[in-house]
């Protein structure tokens, strides 16, 4: 008996596929694609969600001083002369930092393994900015589950495909 579906494809474009529909369901809480599929991937969420449920708080507050560069009114980085060239001006700022645990760390980067990297864009170029999947999951998802004990996600019938007939499904965070 397999111990999973091999979705009539090599590992290769599996794991991908996999990754793809894995990373759009936590980017956009729900997705529609067939049955079989669908089963694959709940495996996946359902262990990044129970990883990031359980690693949740497991951070400490840090404050370190940085240096940031002094913008003016309109965003521009402030310049000034010194030696004959042009010098950006920067200032100290106290900031407070999450540090990770060296679990969460770890929990972290076995997400990072699984998710592509995601970009937002508003249809301008200066609009495309990078969604941090892990961020979300730690900081938007988990503290969603925190007294839900698995079944974080939710398989609903739709009906056949037109084309080929196969049993489609939307595939939800619950």
């Amino acid at each position: 008996m397999a111990k999973y579906r091999k979705l009539g494809r090599t590992s290769s474009q599996r794991k991908a596929l996999l990754r793809g529909q894995v990373t759009a369901l936590i980017a956009n809480g729900k997705i529609v694609t067939t049955e079989a599929k669908a089963k694959e991937i709940r495996k996946i969420v359902e262990g990044l969600i129970a990883a990031a449920v359980r690693e949740k708080d497991n951070f400490d507050e840090v404050t370190v001083t940085a240096k940031v560069a002094r913008k003016d009114k309109d965003g521009k980085r402030v310049k000034e002369v010194v030696d004959g060239k042009k010098v950006t001006v920067y200032d100290e700022v106290e900031k407070t930092i999450k540090k990770d645990q060296p679990s969460r760390l770890h929990a972290r980067r076995q997400m990072l393994k699984v998710l592509y990297p995601v970009t937002t864009t508003d249809g301008t170029k200066k609009g495309t900015k990078k969604v941090d999947l892990v961020a979300k999951l730690f900081d938007e998802i988990a503290p969603k589950y925190v007294d839900r004990n698995g079944g974080y996600t939710r398989i609903v019938k739709i009906g056949q495909r037109k084309g080929d007939g196969a049993l489609e499904v939307l595939i939800e965070l619950v």
